[in-house]
């Protein structure tokens, strides 16, 4: 099991921006704190749901700074940032000034530009930021997303980091969406490897393969599900019917991309947030759509004790 274990519920949090889109560092305390006590056990800022390559190194650092402050509130919540761009010194820089803000853990994408590189290759992009950046002891997660990225991490690669870094090489943020790849990195290496599902589909059937926990863009919305089957599984209860529900209001979030526009849509609509803008080159969905999705999803969200009262 890793030195400094992460685990739960962590939201893939949603950016509030400005209409200059700038970010809106002043109201990140007062939304990390919404999460905390929806049951989040911490948040990754400046993920995928949190537009991180849409913002400049500066930007970021800023949202680093901002978040630094909640931990004046919740010094237990977990932070972690998404650090990973196509350059290797910005990416190192970024890892550098999260764990200078006290931040958990970083998420890296692996350098998205070029596809098909080498196992080789990729271990010696990683191998770069950790010996650069990452201190004894901080949490580096690579992040797969081959869907979005176009660059998979494999399993030899995240072997080969692990053996070389296990006191900085953590684990690993599985956004894939494949049963088959969860189920390999569980039968190979259990516990030593933090997994985080990136799927909400996916949730019960991780952490029944040895899974750390989860980091989804649901659990902007969802988090007290997620947090009851992080629970139930705790306790070895089923968990079946509630991943039910979380998997249904899953499939609205999917129907209805880009999950941003989406979240933040509704955020404003159920929970009184400003209805914060989007980096481009995302737009905001079409006042139709937002009708149909909330249409969808307030009988989910009602039905499973959600909304606020």
């Amino acid at each position: 099991m890793p030195e400094n274990m992460l685990q739960g519920v962590i939201a893939a949090s949603i950016t509030p921006i400005k209409p200059d889109l700038s970010p809106d560092l002043s109201v990140i305390p007062a939304y990390l704190d919404f999460l905390a006590a929806r049951g989040c056990h911490g948040a990754l800022l400046l993920g995928t749901t949190g537009e991180g390559p849409s913002f400049s190194v500066s930007q970021r650092i800023q949202i680093f700074k901002a978040a630094r402050e909640f931990r004046k509130i919740r010094p237990d919540f977990t932070l972690l940032a998404g650090t990973g761009t196509p350059n290797l010194e910005e990416t190192i820089r970024l890892c550098k000034s999260a764990f200078e803000n006290e931040f958990d853990g970083v998420v890296v994408l692996p350098p998205y530009y070029f596809k098909n590189v080498s196992s080789d290759g990729l271990f010696r992009w990683y191998e770069t930021i950790v010996k650069k950046s990452i201190p004894s002891g901080g949490n580096l997660l690579g992040y797969h997303i081959p869907q979005i990225s176009g660059v998979p991490l494999p399993i030899d690669l995240l072997d080969k980091l692990m053996t070389h870094f296990p006191n900085r090489f953590a684990g690993i943020k599985d956004s894939s969406g494949s049963q088959e790849f969860a189920q390999t990195l569980g039968k190979k290496f259990g516990r030593e490897l933090m997994v985080f599902t990136g799927n909400d589909r996916l949730l019960d059937f991780a952490l029944s393969q040895s899974a750390a926990g989860c980091i989804t863009s649901l659990a902007n919305l969802a988090s007290p599900i997620s947090r009851t089957i992080w629970d139930l599984h705790q306790a070895d209860e089923p968990t079946q019917p509630v991943q039910l529900k979380l998997s249904a209001l899953r499939a609205v979030l999917d129907d209805f991309p880009p999950a941003p526009s989406f979240l933040k849509a509704v955020l404003n609509t159920f929970f009184d947030f400003p209805h914060w803008d989007v980096m481009p080159p995302l737009i905001d969905l079409p006042a139709v759509k937002i009708r149909e999705a909330l249409q969808m999803l307030e009988p989910l969200l009602t039905e499973s004790a959600l909304l606020p009262s």
